[in-house]
């Protein structure tokens, strides 16, 4: 039987091969991620996640889900949400992500509220109703069914508690998309190979950005995996957006 194919970036590659590239790209950047981060958007990803942070409407002692969390960005800012009496879990499915997390929460006193689980976001290993949130922030595209993770995601919450999702997406102006294209193609890989020495990884940056689903099939899928009430609000003009839906 054929194996099913799949992108990665621009290349099809087998079903099989794509968590694999997807772990190595990150085990190569994983130290300079958050520099990166702050280099490419020039540090607007922090409005971004602190802005997923406050759709969280998390309390003192709920507790949270960071799917894809790896360096531990939207988890810390959810930890101060639920406090002392809270939990968050930071799960990623690259351990060299996870270690730069876990060594961020430990150098700025996270630790008694968060642990770190390593796995894959189609198969999360905890039971359902376990969380009063899910978050994913820029980890969404990078598995190989979406519909698998989300569907995942949407398992583990609370009835009445929120999935959210934080993803590159597609600009509203055609003009705004050439310029996003050029920046994209161009200047983050130039940057992405001075910085971490892995020109491929920031190349399959923009590639995975232009084949993840837009604003509303990404509504769509989230509705089919059993959220309901699903928005989404654009970021400058959509070049991210974040989704949120509710667990019926």
């Amino acid at each position: 039987m054929t194996e099913k194919m799949t992108y990665f970036g621009n290349k099809l590659v087998p079903e099989g091969e794509k968590e694999k590239k997807v772990r190595e790209v990150f085990d190569s950047v994983a130290g300079k991620y958050d520099l990166m981060n702050d280099l490419m958007s020039f540090g607007i990803h922090r409005l971004w996640k602190r802005l997923v942070a406050s759709e969280t409407g998390l309390r003192p002692g709920q507790s949270a889900l960071d799917v894809a969390g790896g360096t531990a960005d939207i988890a810390i800012l959810m930890a101060d949400r639920v406090g002392p009496d809270g939990s968050v879990v930071v799960f990623d499915i690259n351990g060299e992500m996870l270690k730069v997390g876990r060594d961020k929460c430990v150098d700025r006193g996270y630790l008694s509220n968060m642990r770190f689980a390593q796995g894959n976001a189609e198969e999360i290993p905890f039971e359902e109703n376990s969380f009063h949130c899910a978050t994913v922030g820029f980890g969404i595209r990078n598995v190989t069914h979406l519909d698998r993770a989300l569907s995942e995601m949407t398992r583990v919450v609370k009835p009445g508690g929120k999935v959210i999702c934080l993803e590159f997406s597609r600009p509203e102006s055609a003009l705004l998309r050439k310029a996003y294209d050029l920046y994209s193609f161009s200047f983050i890989p130039a940057v992405g190979e001075m910085i971490t020495g892995n020109r491929g990884a920031y190349e399959y940056l923009p590639e995975s950005i232009r084949k993840f689903p837009p604003q509303e099939e990404l509504r769509r899928i989230m509705k089919e995996a059993g959220l309901w009430k699903v928005k989404y609000h654009n970021l400058l003009n959509g070049i991210a957006a974040v989704h949120v839906g509710v667990k019926v």
